[in-house]
């Protein structure tokens, strides 16, 4: 007891005491500053962007104040970093990449919390912005479409200064999406074009009317050309068969499902229409087979 009463009267154990103090207060303001943002900021982005700015600010501060407590001049600090610059560079040069690549995160508009991206090879919505790592929920992968195979992947942040980065919603929560319907040339094609755009605007026109709004945004902020919203239905044949195909935006969370629906919606009219619509499958006929070899 006599023991741990001296350490702590001596200058060691002082100054042990007030860095507990001080990391103690740290902790306790960056929670209650994270808990008023909770209340005054709405926006579920910026506040998770802020509570991560005050978080890098608590590290800050905690070191700051460490060197107050042990009397380490700035000085010193540049002295020792120059001594040393070259085998911290290069031992902790991922580390530093990754720290600029989360300020550059929170502040370039790369990406959010929510946001379906693909980042490093790996496509999944963003769950977790991190100081070294992003983490998201992967899709695809060994699942068809863009649903979740149920595996959280951490990214390094170093990189978006290596690789592109792919966004799929960001400012324009949107895409493109088609699909091909082969029919055999005895259709009706001037009638399946036209009941198709009807079923393709009819299921879509939610996402066109939105779409129309965030793309006139878009256009005036960056230099993008005008592009067709409206679903649009092409056609093109060869000796085999006639190929419609239907093109239209859809959310970017929404894309299987609508695809679904949107066969669906096509196979029922299709059946409503037996004697002018005709479903093209290609057949194979075998005309010789080799006869198995004699030993």
């Amino acid at each position: 007891m006599q023991y741990i009463l001296d350490f702590l009267r001596s200058t060691t154990g002082s100054k042990l005491i007030q860095v507990v103090i001080v990391l103690t207060i740290v902790f306790f303001v960056v929670k209650m500053l994270q808990k008023g943002l909770n209340k005054y900021i709405k926006n579920s982005t910026t506040r998770y962007q802020a509570r991560k700015v005050v978080s890098f600010l608590g590290y800050i501060l905690a070191l700051l104040a460490l060197m107050l407590i042990y009397n380490y001049k700035f000085s010193n600090l540049t002295l020792a970093l120059g001594v040393a610059g070259a085998g911290i560079a290069f031992a902790l040069q991922e580390v530093i990449v990754s720290i600029a690549g989360f300020l550059a995160i929170l502040f370039g508009n790369f990406y959010k919390i929510g946001d379906r991206v693909k980042l490093g090879g790996i496509k999944g919505d963003v769950v977790d912005i991190g100081i070294l790592r992003t983490t998201l929920m992967e899709i695809g992968d060994w699942v068809n479409g863009d649903l979740y195979n149920g595996k959280m992947v951490r990214v390094a942040n170093s990189f978006i200064f290596k690789e592109p980065v792919f966004n799929y919603s960001g400012d324009f929560p949107f895409l493109w999406d088609e699909i091909g319907i082969p029919l055999k040339h005895s259709s009706d094609h001037q009638l399946a074009r036209q009941l198709m755009l009807d079923i393709t605007t009819d299921l879509v026109k939610e996402f066109t009317l939105e779409t129309k709004t965030q793309w006139n945004k878009l256009t005036d902020q960056l230099y993008v050309e005008n592009a067709q919203i409206d679903p649009m239905v092409t056609m093109a044949f060869d000796e085999n068969w006639i190929t419609f195909t239907i093109r239209y935006v859809v959310d970017f969370k929404r894309r299987r499902i609508t695809k679904d629906q949107l066969y669906t919606r096509i196979l029922e009219t299709i059946d409503l229409h037996k004697d002018k619509f005709f479903i093209a499958s290609a057949a194979f006929e075998v005309t010789h087979m080799n006869e198995p070899v004699k030993q």
